[in-house]
């Protein structure tokens, strides 16, 4: 593969999304990085101008499938040569409050969205953000809270969609704790940590610097075949 291709980017609002972005910048790499976005980040983009790196920003008023999927296919559009496609779109708190299909609507359909565009426009590989235990057969009653059931069914269908309808390639990035996220509360932050040596592997605390460049990593040099990285693959992705 080239040394040089586009990337567009799905998320790049969040925390993991800006690292994400700050990560494509600094490997220089990825010219131009298309964001698909429903507000403007002047930070994103004045971090690009210093490092004369194109970002190109894509925004998505409506974020629905239908937007979503246009918006994409319009992205592409525009691109030449090799491209890639990276999304760390999901409502990172205050799921407990939504119902079930208010999750998937987000987290389901506009990333199947995303992905459904991404095969169509010839892109061979996606890096996807889910969380540690993403399971589509998980109960879909009870609390919608991060770790609990429903909300490992959501990203488990979401893994599934973006593998259904998307490149043929799917790396699936399944951070534990994320560090650094603004939805990560500050104690949980300080205090897991400590007990690290006693936590599974898969279930590690992780920051958004470390899985921005683990899902760099994969889309510089795409795996010839889909797979799935815990905490122990995306730190082997960091060296």
């Amino acid at each position: 593969m080239s040394n040089t291709q586009a990337a567009v980017v799905l998320g790049a609002s969040g925390s993991v999304g800006n690292a994400l972005i700050k990560e494509l910048i600094r490997n220089g790499s990825f010219k131009p990085i298309v964001t698909l976005i429903r507000r403007s980040q002047p930070a994103q983009a004045a971090m690009a101008r210093d490092a004369g790196v194109e970002l190109r920003e894509l925004l998505v008023p409506a974020m629905d499938a239908a937007s979503m999927e246009t918006a994409t296919t319009e992205a592409i559009r525009s691109l030449e040569g090799n491209v890639v496609g990276l999304s760390v779109l999901g409502i990172g708190a205050g799921t407990a409050k939504l119902t079930i299909d208010e999750h998937r609507a987000v987290d389901v359909q506009l990333n199947a969205a995303f992905a459904r565009a991404l095969k169509a426009g010839r892109v061979k590989h996606l890096a996807f953000m889910s969380a540690v235990g993403a399971d589509p057969t998980a109960a879909s009653t009870g609390s919608g809270a991060a770790g609990m059931a429903r909300y490992a069914r959501v990203k488990g269908e979401a893994e599934e969609a973006v593998k259904e309808s998307g490149p043929a390639v799917v790396s699936i990035f399944r951070p534990a704790m994320i560090i650094g996220s603004q939805h990560t509360p500050w104690l949980l932050e300080k205090v897991l940590p400590v007990f690290s040596f006693v936590t599974p592997p898969k279930y590690k605390s992780i920051t958004v610097e470390q899985i921005a460049k683990s899902m760099v990593a994969t889309s510089l040099n795409p795996p010839a075949k889909s797979g799935v990285y815990h905490y122990l693959e995306m730190m082997a992705l960091n060296r």
